[in-house]
């Protein structure tokens, strides 16, 4: 799946929906980018990209101090 690029996202989360941006580019099953909210950007880590599965965590200080560990399928064409 090809995921290099800019994308926005919506998350379901217990304070509602929030939404952010991410930009990602992938290279060699290694995914690298930044994600963004809220006016505050932060890079992601521990990016992987692997057929249709991509995961990233990112660390985040608004609205709390949490670290989000985040990924995605492609489940249709």
């Amino acid at each position: 799946m090809a995921v290099d690029g800019n994308w926005n996202l919506v998350m379901s989360t217990p304070m509602g929906e929030r939404k952010a941006t991410l930009n990602l580019n992938s290279a060699g099953g290694t995914l690298t980018g930044m994600q963004g909210a809220d006016g505050n950007s932060t890079e992601i880590f521990d990016g992987t990209a692997n057929g249709n599965d991509v995961a990233w965590k990112v660390s985040i200080t608004n609205p709390m101090p949490l670290t989000l560990d985040q990924g995605v399928r492609r489940t249709t064409a």
